[in-house]
């Protein structure tokens, strides 16, 4: 899907574009409790956390498989590089997608000195988090990571040796915080101009998967969180490139949403749930939560995280529709070991709780609610992605929350436990109508004919 032929914000005729769905700043007031200081005051948000609020220029929101997105979106994108790449990826794996890339960099390495004499060389860091088991179990827990050295570049992962990527000036840099902590973002910086944010990794799945492909202010915000997490607040300046011509795109309001990993899992299977940490991305969508009421979708890959079901039940009880799209039996040795339960197991939790929080409202009234036109207790639906044809995808990968038609967090963070309590996270929030609608529409017409609805109520 394109979304460059969307009008900007004033119409060719002279009239005025519908105006713009603003951040509501209330959400950042999460971010100032006294949880949400000590969780966050070693972050560099920390002292402003407005500064998360900021802008992009939407240019395509794609949906395929991993390997179609980086054939289509990501390599192309890498191609075009002037200066940089930065390419962030979780698990990094054989795969034609692998190949593609190794074929990508030696393109670009013979492009780079190909160049006229004392040019720079193309900068390229490549970041990843997990390869293996025992990759993970062996891994140093320094957050500086391990660099790779030049002399494992083949070996280790599967790229072209040193010899043959002479034209680049390359990194490649592992982090992994045991015993869950995986840095599960996935981003490419190009010429710190441009940014693509995929849900797949470098690897061999077949899975349902999107890719964001915008410009803006948010990209130098992004390269303020790659420098926290990935430099180490070490990146050199860019020369000057000649300037980009000016953005026939609308100005999209985007909040870019961090959320650090923990290296404490906080289990406590014999007490109440703890509360999860108040990272940006968990504060906001908790503040979504709390506060929507139009009709919200969660899609998610696995669906385990603790504070979910009493935030999710609320939500239902002032009458809001709530729909949800997930996956069975995914990761599932995985779900055990981060959650202690399973995607199926919550569903079963919530509609029980839904159910008795259903027939409770037949026995109460709630005049507040009678006055405004709406149920008592909002619609539930849950639905199950399939695979419908032989090689298709066979899960669906995307991470899509959606206020209808205001609002759509994407990102690397799922509905599951490790996303909110241990892992590394990236979400990003746009706002508006329109550009919220053309990227749910798009989800929505490649989901067609492939989900199982399981619950309505």
């Amino acid at each position: 899907m394109s979304l460059g032929n969307r009008p900007g914000p004033q119409e060719l005729n002279g009239g005025s574009a519908p105006a713009q769905t603003q951040p509501s700043p209330e959400w950042l007031d999460g971010l100032t409790t006294a949880a949400g200081i000590q969780e966050n005051h070693n972050h560099y948000w920390s002292k402003d956390p407005s500064k998360l609020t900021t802008t992009s220029h939407l240019e395509s929101y794609t949906v395929g498989t991993g390997l179609s997105l980086y054939t289509t979106q990501l390599l192309p994108a890498l191609s075009a590089a002037q200066q940089e790449i930065i390419l962030v990826t979780c698990f990094w794996a054989p795969s034609p997608s692998l190949n593609d890339l190794s074929h990508t960099l030696l393109h670009l390495s013979a492009q780079s000195l190909s160049r006229a004499p004392n040019t720079p060389k193309l900068r390229v860091r490549l970041c990843l988090s997990s390869r293996s088991v025992l990759q993970k179990l062996l891994h140093t827990s320094s957050p500086s990571g391990y660099t790779y050295p030049p002399s494992t570049w083949a070996s280790k992962l599967g790229i072209p040796p040193p010899s043959s990527l002479r034209g680049l000036d390359l990194q490649i840099k592992s982090v992994f915080i045991l015993p869950f902590s995986v840095m599960h973002p996935k981003f490419v910086i190009i010429d710190r101009r441009r940014a693509l944010l995929p849900s797949c990794n470098l690897s061999h799945e077949i899975w349902l998967e999107g890719c964001l492909s915008l410009t803006g202010h948010i990209v130098p915000a992004l390269v303020d969180f790659w420098r926290s997490a990935w430099g180490r607040n070490v990146l050199p300046s860019l020369p000057s490139l000649t300037p980009l011509p000016p953005e026939p795109l609308p100005t999209t309001p985007t909040i870019l949403l961090p959320s650090p990993h923990h290296r404490s899992p906080r289990f406590r299977p014999l007490l109440s749930p703890p509360l999860p940490p108040a990272t940006p991305l968990n504060t906001y969508l908790l503040h979504l939560l709390a506060t929507s009421t139009a009709p919200l979708t969660l899609l998610t890959p696995n669906l385990t995280s603790p504070p979910l079901l009493p935030s999710l039940l609320s939500f239902l009880s002032r009458g809001n529709p709530l729909t949800i799209i997930t996956n069975r039996r995914m990761m599932t040795l995985e779900q055990l070991l981060t959650a202690g339960t399973t995607t199926e197991l919550f569903v079963h939790r919530l509609i029980r709780a839904y159910k008795k929080l259903f027939a409770s409202s037949k026995q109460q009234r709630h005049p507040e609610v009678e006055e405004e036109g709406r149920p008592q207790v909002g619609k539930l639906r849950i639905a199950y992605y399939r695979c419908i044809q032989e090689g298709g995808p066979t899960k669906c990968h995307i991470k899509c929350t959606v206020v209808e038609g205001q609002v759509a967090v994407l990102g690397s963070g799922n509905m599951d436990r490790a996303s909110w309590f241990t892992s590394q996270e990236l979400g990003i929030t746009i706002l508006g109508h329109e550009a919220v609608t053309e990227v749910w529409a798009t989800i929505e017409k490649e989901l067609e004919g492939r989900l199982e609805e399981y619950f309505g109520y």
